[in-house]
């Protein structure tokens, strides 16, 4: 069943629950009275056109901007109503890999995902060797421990990114437009990594995407942000939304990206 700007109640169940969430910048609201769960193992994208607050949106999720109104739970914990060590704490559950995928040129990759191990663990120099080793050739990336980003194509840019998200085993990925910039067969081998990640570690996955091939290939659980309306208009799986949803936008969205973004 295709669930549309609904409100609800907080769930304890969920992996992550956004309740009544304003986001603005001073005066200026980017999007309003957001509701919506993350269920365990849900792949769950966070979609709508160009300009409509999905990054946003992302960076509130996991802390780096204050809400306006509302509050986002991990299970039953709230974040912004958490204090310092509390919200670390829960900011240790997840793992983030943002669009450019922030990896420091200056170091090789090996150092770049051994970064979380040396700053959050007490294993020893050989076992993070041992652990960088191990998630580089998860991610088709065994041999090029020494190797610096500058002499990586984007797409094992991106892997090396992601490989470096899953160092400290998170519960919860966070991904901002991974396909972003990658050729077709790029993207594809990314998407697939996506899956992997869900099925083989049982991770849940927050996605910013919007790029309909993709979307539906992955995601069993969505919301889209609408820029005219400034909150959200649907809610549920994207294979669903395709043929049932009732806002004529997300149908076309979804349909080849035919909507296009006139804000």
């Amino acid at each position: 069943m295709v669930q549309e700007n609904t409100a609800l109640q907080f769930n304890e169940s969920a992996v992550i629950s956004v309740i009544g969430l304003t986001m603005a910048y001073g005066d200026f609201i980017i999007q309003h009275d957001l509701n919506f769960t993350v269920n365990r193992g849900d792949i769950f994208i966070i979609m709508g056109g160009s300009g409509c607050g999905k990054t946003t949106l992302l960076k509130h999720m996991i802390g780096l901007n204050r809400p306006q109104q509302g509050d986002v739970y991990f299970g039953d914990h709230s974040y912004w109503r958490s204090d310092e060590q509390q919200q670390a704490a829960i900011k240790r559950r997840f793992g983030v890999m943002f669009q450019g995928g922030a990896l420091w040129s200056s170091l090789t990759l090996a150092e770049n995902v051994g970064l979380p191990l040396h700053e959050y663990t007490d294993l020893t120099p050989d076992d993070i060797d041992a652990v960088v080793s191990f998630k580089l050739a998860l991610m088709g990336l065994a041999g090029y421990e020494e190797f610096y980003p500058a002499q990586l194509s984007g797409g094992m840019k991106k892997r090396a990114s992601l490989a470096r998200a899953i160092a400290l085993d998170p519960e919860i990925l966070f991904f901002d437009e991974p396909g972003s910039g990658l050729d077709p067969f790029s993207a594809k081998r990314l998407d697939d990594l996506i899956l992997e990640l869900r099925d083989s570690l049982g991770m849940t996955i927050i996605v910013v995407s919007h790029e309909p091939a993709s979307i539906l290939a992955i995601g069993n659980n969505s919301v889209f942000l609408d820029d005219e309306k400034r909150t959200m208009i649907a809610s549920g799986n994207p294979a669903v939304l395709i043929e049932q949803a009732t806002e004529p936008k997300v149908r076309a969205f979804l349909n080849r990206g035919e909507y296009e973004h006139t804000g």
